[in-house]
């Protein structure tokens, strides 16, 4: 029997180790990427939410169990969707460890270089992957935290050869994130080409055929108008804007798994050398990929198949690898060595992670208050302006000192015009709502600074809204219930015919 399945999983270890990720990483509500994900949640909590501009989110929610199995657990067990999705994000990170410690035991003989390999992971878990602007793990809860160990597992269970398992692992991890499931699928056809190939079996293409079929929208040109202003707003979807630690932080983790492949290194298992193999033709055919999209304006509609965020996962596997080399030939003897390498990780890490979100607690409890004074106003909103409010919020919001990168649908519950950096996002990847983002953003660009007479016409333009959020003093004129720390929460001016 394989060891690796014989030996007894530390379920409480790693569950330990869970706990200490989450208190040094910390948690953040609705930050990021999880303004795209959790509007989508919440409002099939509560399917009042939202009543305007959901194809900023729903774009996004419609492709994913994401949103669906947030607001089941929610009803099933009457928690309120903030302690729902807290929850889901501890499980998730569990999740994340120990998938990794299936993977390192299908590479590792020793336990001390699967422990290292686990804790120096956990230690790093917040660190960016390159420059495909993913982290490992985000501190905060999005369809990738779901897809992340999912990958993980179902790559586990490719280098033991279990592929029923793997295949299941696969098909959630793209009912959660098909994007992301992508890569995996490439992955895994490389892994059999190559298993074909050592046992000298050609009739390969039908395993790659897939890779062929492409969604619709895809076409040579040029991108134009709102769509490349969005499209280019992501400069790390072209490769020549990345700098040279960019290509170090690509390449190096290249070479030190050929290093591996070809290694023969002390204590490991056949999927060490394995796992090591397939990552190279893996990242050499994103990189290519990249190139090839970054070449030509004729390939620009074709970027957003990001295929250089192929090394998120790349870079996962390679620190799994080294840390259970340096635990294998370092640690043998040296029973401090691990403390010594992971704690000062961990310290760095932390004080970066603090730097991130500099005017946040490290973890946001779910509160009706906070210490952060944007979300403070954002709280408020949720608890004192109706269900079915439209708010208009400086398009540039996000870029705001204190912010934190808080999402205001997020957080608020509340409906808002499109805002220009994370609606840009979506738009990025569903070039059909360029223009209507366009629109709305420039609409409430500058808005800070907006005089009676400028929200008037706001209004003209977008009957539905009628609040507004200034990062300021209070306009003159308008009805501000709300004026702290900085922020003014107001009613929009009546139009004719609007009822008081």
């Amino acid at each position: 029997m394989n060891s690796s399945v014989s030996e007894r999983f530390p379920i409480f270890r790693l569950a330990a180790l869970t706990l200490a990720a989450f208190f040094l990483h910390g948690y953040h509500l609705g930050v990021d990427d999880g303004e795209i994900y959790i509007p989508a949640a919440k409002k099939l909590i509560s399917p009042a939410l939202y009543p305007y501009a959901t194809e900023f989110f729903l774009s996004h929610g419609h492709l994913s169990l994401f949103a669906p199995i947030l607001a089941w657990t929610a009803k099933l067990t009457h928690l309120p969707a903030d302690w729902t999705i807290l929850a889901w994000y501890v499980i998730s990170l569990f999740g994340m460890i120990a998938a990794s410690w299936l993977l390192v035991s299908a590479c590792f003989q020793a336990q001390r270089a699967r422990w290292c390999s686990v804790m120096m992971l956990a230690a790093v878990l917040t660190m960016p992957a390159a420059n495909t602007a993913l982290l490992l793990m985000d501190p905060y809860m999005t369809a990738r935290s779901f897809s992340t160990p999912l990958t993980i597992f179902a790559l586990a269970a490719m280098i033991e050869r279990r592929y029923v398992r793997a295949g299941v692992a696969v098909l959630l991890t793209a009912a959660f994130h098909p994007q992301m499931a992508v890569y995996l699928v490439f992955l895994a056809c490389i892994l059999l080409l190559a298993e074909r190939i050592r046992n000298q079996s050609g009739q390969t293409a039908s395993s790659l055929a897939a890779m062929s079929l492409l969604p619709g929208g895809f076409r040579l040109a040029s991108a134009s108008g709102a769509y490349r202003e969005a499209l280019f707003s992501r400069d790390y979807f072209f490769l020549y804007n990345w700098s040279w630690y960019h290509w170090l932080g690509m390449l190096g983790p290249l070479a030190f798994l050929a290093w591996f492949a070809k290694g023969h290194l002390r204590g490991t298992r056949p999927g060490f050398a394995r796992l090591s193999f397939v990552m190279i033709p893996f990242g050499l055919l994103s990189l290519a990929a990249g190139a090839v999209l970054s070449s030509s304006p004729r390939f620009e509609m074709f970027v957003r198949l990001q295929p250089l965020r192929a090394f998120h996962l790349i870079t996962i596997v390679f620190i799994l690898l080294l840390g259970g080399v340096i635990g294998e030939y370092a640690a043998r003897k040296r029973l401090w060595v691990v403390p010594a390498i992971v704690l000062p990780l961990a310290a760095g890490i932390f004080f970066v992670d603090h730097e991130t979100y500099p005017h946040s607690p490290q973890i946001e409890w779910p509160s009706s208050t906070s210490a952060n004074a944007w979300m403070n106003t954002l709280l408020w909103i949720r608890q004192n302006t109706p269900q079915d409010a439209v708010f208009a919020v400086d398009s540039r919001y996000f870029a705001d000192a204190g912010v934190d990168d808080h999402g205001f649908r997020s957080i608020s519950e509340r409906a808002a015009l499109a805002d220009y950096y994370k609606d840009g996002g979506v738009v990025s990847l569903f070039p059909a709502l360029a223009d209507e983002w366009k629109q709305m953003s420039n609409a409430t660009y500058g808005l800070n600074r907006f005089q009676t007479q400028d929200f008037v016409t706001l209004r003209d333009k977008y009957p539905a809204v009628t609040w507004t959020v200034v990062h300021g003093s209070a306009p003159e004129g308008l009805n501000c219930p709300y004026q702290q720390q900085g922020y003014a929460v107001c009613r929009l001016p009546l139009r004719p015919g609007d009822r008081s």
